[in-house]
Order: structure tokens, then C-alpha cells, then sequence
């Protein structure tokens, strides 16, 4: 697997990467939002490639079961539904619909598409950050499985997630492309603690309702805004009022997918599905939330927002 070089204003951004992939072997690179975007888009047009993109969305009316039925269809798998469903662990969940389930197991449903992919190598973008501790243990039974067959590469910006599956680990950053020794290395499991330090405080988004504290984990958050001086954490059409302010969530959440896309306002760009200009100095952003949300874009940021999603 090769990368190629990639410049950002006239400076080495995404040095060539040549991976040495053998069968039964799962790799893990971890970094940043913008480079894990960039790894992606070079493997697009490789048929021997199954990508897997983070916050990928899954056909919300189907029933689990009626899902697993149309993939082995549509894979021409010969494996039937019922024995899927157990070896997926989903007997519980089998009649109810997608939409209906929670975030993790919908995640994690929609996940099982790489079970079926008929591609040599499957490259997944954050597959357990999306997850609960039941799915992950799930998920990662079933890349162990998929592993004795396939060539894995995990991308993700979280050490303890390359961990769960990763034989190999690399680091992509500003200093270039360069392996960790997570097993042998007292100082490297000194910065394993120390991201897990870090994962605490990152993972878990912290608001309160009346004389509630209410956690939630970064992918469930679909924007926050700033308004009349209080910080408000919207999720699911409700809003959470949050104690930290907006510089300081922009920097939690910096690794997660999100972007300041205006002054007083946050977003989770895996819910952006349009990007709407109303003049040419006005625009803002539509959201896949089910509740038609719409937030402001900055004339100042639809730049750095086009770089960022490579459009």
C-alpha cells in the first residue's frame, strides 16, 4: 500500500508512505482529522480497497434483519440470515428498525458492511470511536476474525483504539510518518497512559439539565452554540447547557470531527449534509440530524472548511 507525498502551502504535509501489508496482519495509523481524510481520498479509486469512512450512514428504515437479507443478497454470500444474526450477537435487535437503535448499535450495524466486502484489504476511519464497550468487543472479535483472511489498516486519532486491533502502529503527524513500539517501550507506555489521560477528558462531553450532569460522547453531538452567554450542547433536537466555553470544546473536540464554523458556533462535520450559500458573502450549513437543522458558516471559514473536506 503507497501513499503519495502531499504539499499544503508549499510544505510537506503528507510525506510518501510505502506500507509492507502481509496476510492475517492489522495495521493502525494514528492522526489527525485532515491527514486521515487525505489517506482516504488516495485509495478511492483502488478496487482492491474497502473503505470505510467514520459517522458512514446506514438505510435508517430497514430492520436489522431485513438489512443483513439485502447485503448477503446483494454480496451473493451464501450465508444465511439467521446464522448471521447470532454470530453478529443482534437476536434482540433483529426486528427493530435502524433508526430506532441506539447511536453504538447502529454504528456498529452499519460496521458489519465490511464483513461483507469482497476486497483484500479494508481500511476503516475511527470504527471503535463510535462505539460502546459491549459493540466494540463485538467489532473487534470480528476484525480478529476478518484478519486470518484480510489485510486491515485502522485510521484513527485515538492510541487506545489502534491498540484494541493493531499488530503494527504508526504515527502521522508534523514530523513525519514513523512506527511506535507500544509493547517494548517504557516510554511509550508512559504516553499510552497518558492519551488514556487524555481519552477521559476528550470522550466524554459534560452538561447539565436542572440538577443533572448528562456525559455525552463526542459523535452524538451534532452542534453548539453560543447565545446570550450560555453554552448550549444540541443533541437529538434537545439542548444541554455546558460550563466550558466554546474555545475550550473547539480544542476538546479538535481530533472528533469538529469545526468552528462561525464565531458562536461549533459543528460535527459527520453531520453536515449540505452546504447552502444564500448570497456570496452568506452561508450556512445543513444538517443530517432529522431535524433539518441549519447553522451559520463564516464567509471567513468556507475556505478553510472546502480544504478540510477536499472539495
Amino acid at each position: 500500500m503507497q501513499f503519495q507525498p502531499m504539499y499544503d502551502n508549499d510544505e510537506l504535509f503528507l510525506p510518501k508512505i510505502e506500507l509492507h501489508m502481509t496476510s492475517n496482519q492489522s495495521i493502525g495509523i494514528i492522526t489527525d482529522l485532515k491527514r486521515k481524510q487525505f489517506l482516504m481520498n488516495q485509495l478511492m479509486d483502488h478496487s482492491h480497497y474497502y473503505l470505510f469512512r467514520a459517522g458512514q450512514n446506514e438505510y435508517m428504515r430497514l430492520t436489522v434483519e431485513e438489512l443483513l437479507t439485502f447485503l448477503i443478497n446483494v454480496t451473493e454470500r451464501n450465508e444465511r440470515v439467521a446464522s448471521l444474526i447470532d454470530y453478529f450477537a443482534l437476536k434482540e435487535e433483529r426486528k427493530v428498525k435502524i433508526k430506532d437503535l441506539s447511536s453504538s448499535k447502529r454504528m456498529y450495524v452499519t460496521l458489519l458492511r465490511v464483513f461483507f466486502a469482497h476486497q483484500p484489504t479494508l481500511v476503516l476511519e475511527e470504527p471503535y470511536f463510535y462505539l460502546e464497550e459491549q459493540d466494540r468487543r463485538q467489532l473487534k472479535r470480528i476484525l480478529d476474525d476478518l484478519s486470518e483472511e484480510k489485510q486491515i489498516l485502522i485510521l484513527t486519532s485515538n492510541l487506545e483504539d489502534a491498540m484494541i486491533s493493531c499488530d503494527a502502529i504508526y504515527r502521522l503527524n508534523d514530523s513525519g510518518f514513523h512506527p511506535l513500539d507500544i509493547r517494548d517501550s517504557d516510554g511509550d507506555k508512559q504516553e499510552v497512559q497518558e492519551q488514556d489521560q487524555v481519552n477521559i477528558t476528550l470522550q466524554k462531553i459534560s452538561t447539565k439539565r436542572k440538577d443533572k450532569v448528562i456525559l455525552f460522547n463526542p459523535p452524538e453531538i451534532d452542534y453548539i452554540e453560543s447565545i446570550n452567554g450560555s453554552i448550549l450542547v444540541h443533541v437529538s433536537g434537545e439542548h444541554y447547557d455546558c460550563a466550558l466555553t466554546l474555545t475550550e470544546l473547539e480544542q476538546r473536540l479538535l481530533n472528533f470531527g469538529f469545526f468552528r464554523c462561525h464565531r458562536s458556533y461549533i459543528v460535527n462535520l459527520q453531520k453536515v449534509r449540505e452546504i447552502i450559500t444564500w448570497t456570496k458573502n452568506s452561508y450556512s450549513l445543513r444538517l443530517n440530524t432529522g431535524k433539518d437543522d441549519v447553522v451559520p458558516l463564516s464567509r471567513s471559514k468556507l475556505q478553510e472548511l472546502k480544504a478540510l473536506l477536499n472539495i
